[in-house]
């Protein structure tokens, strides 16, 4: 049997939950991160909108609370609302920590946009691909990170569990299959982590890639776009108070609604209203990829119909990232935490890859050291062996492993992040 890799923390996933998750445990163990393809083809890659977060003084936590509860259907867990509402501005100021660029206003504070469903103003964006700022960002500061490895084009078969031979179900690594070989080899880590992302593929019409435009037409829809029929007549202020801003789920049903009626294969997304010269600024690669299509937003409306954009649900955890199973935890898409509830209020994703990468970096730090005699259960069609020596759970030769109170500690003031009331902000343009 082949020598399995091993490894402290396996991140299957390389978006924003993954990457941000691997920086924070890279500071106190070795880290894994395996991707299917290459590092950057993710749905945060795609990502448009931007990060919400109570930035402006008008604003504030009960409003933006408020907003999620509402766009979540009655649907959501209010404590963990509260939780990464709270904790936004922390993670606007990581974000500008890791270098990530954002929009700013005239007078250098940051820009902030407004969304579909959201009351205020409170979206931090670059133009209208902060995913890819965001990503670039990460990976920039993976590739500089020793104690992180990132493995391409390997997908994950299974996860490694005693289970199946009658032993502890706890999770304590996986079965990898490296594409490029065509061998599937076996990752020993003590914390395994999903941030595999969502399943939008699997439908005809979805805005994930490779023609993710969903998070922009939320955007868009933020600063003036306006919902129109064939005819040009509106129709939104027929379903809801807030017209074109209501949110996607009411707006998707009220689209599927009126091409029911009128036999009609699109409704329209207009900005021919809005200055030419703004809608190019804040939206330059939707303008560019339209144009591409024989479209110019700035003078003619844009075909839209209803596709799926992210998945409400998943693999279940607790407030920490972690599954039922012990040493396994999820985060970012992949998860069902109970923030969004029945749909997504826009731009509160990012954010939540943030707050829930970093508590589950933190609860990662209390699983376990596997022994050094644990059985192997080596890849489909071979036997279980034993590990001729060494721990899992063994930090990079740089450092010694920590553990109990002192590491925790250590690692939340590590990775504890710095308030970003100072930051100060700016309503951006909107009609």
């Amino acid at each position: 049997m082949a020598e399995p890799l091993e490894t402290d923390y396996l991140v299957i996933g390389s978006g924003i939950a993954g990457l941000n998750f691997a920086l924070l445990a890279a500071e106190h163990g070795r880290v894994v991160v395996l991707t299917k393809k290459q590092p950057d083809d993710t749905n945060t890659n795609w990502a448009q909108g931007g990060v919400a977060a109570v930035l402006a003084p008008d604003d504030s936590f009960e409003q933006h609370i408020a907003d999620t509860l509402t766009a979540g259907d009655g649907l959501c867990d209010r404590d963990v609302v509260e939780m990464c509402v709270t904790a936004g501005p922390a993670q606007v100021q990581r974000l500008l920590d890791a270098g990530v660029r954002l929009a700013r206003a005239p007078d250098g504070s940051l820009d902030l946009g407004r969304e579909g469903a959201h009351s205020h103003n409170r979206v931090v964006h670059w133009q209208d691909m902060t995913g890819r700022e965001i990503q670039r960002a990460l990976l920039e500061a993976v590739a500089r990170n020793p104690r992180i490895t990132v493995l391409h084009d390997q997908i994950a078969v299974d996860l490694l569990s005693m289970a199946k031979y009658g032993g502890d179900p706890a999770c304590f690594g996986a079965y990898v299959l490296d594409r490029a070989r065509g061998e599937v080899k076996t990752i020993l880590a003590r914390a395994t982590v999903l941030a595999t992302g969502g399943t939008g593929k699997v439908y005809v019409y979805t805005s994930n890639p490779e023609i993710a435009t969903g998070d922009g037409i939320e955007a868009m829809r933020g600063e003036g776009g306006v919902l129109r029929l064939a005819t040009g007549e509106t129709f939104m202020e027929h379903y809801h108070p807030m017209k074109s801003l209501a949110s996607r789920d009411i707006v998707a049903r009220a689209i599927d609604n009126e091409l029911k009626k009128s036999g009609a294969d699109s409704v329209f997304l207009d900005m021919t209203h809005l200055d030419p010269a703004f809608v190019r600024g804040r939206f330059p690669n939707i303008h560019e990829r339209c144009l591409g299509l024989g479209i110019d937003i700035t003078r003619q409306p844009i075909p839209v119909v209803p596709a799926a954009h992210y998945m409400c649900g998943g693999v279940k955890t607790d407030h920490d990232g972690r599954t039922t199973i012990t040493g396994l935890h999820a985060i970012g898409e992949c998860a069902f935490t109970g923030l969004h509830g029945a749909n997504r209020l826009a731009s509160n994703s990012l954010s939540e890859c943030f707050v829930f990468g970093r508590r589950a970096a933190l609860a990662a730090l209390d699983e376990p050291l596997l022994g050094a005699t644990a059985p192997i259960p080596g890849p489909p069609g071979e036997s279980t062996g034993t590990r001729s020596g060494g721990s899992c759970g063994r930090t990079s030769a740089s450092s010694g492993p920590t553990s109990g109170s002192s590491a925790r500690a250590a690692a939340s003031r590590s990775c504890a992040t710095r308030s970003a009331s100072t930051t100060s902000t700016s309503r951006s343009r909107a009609t």
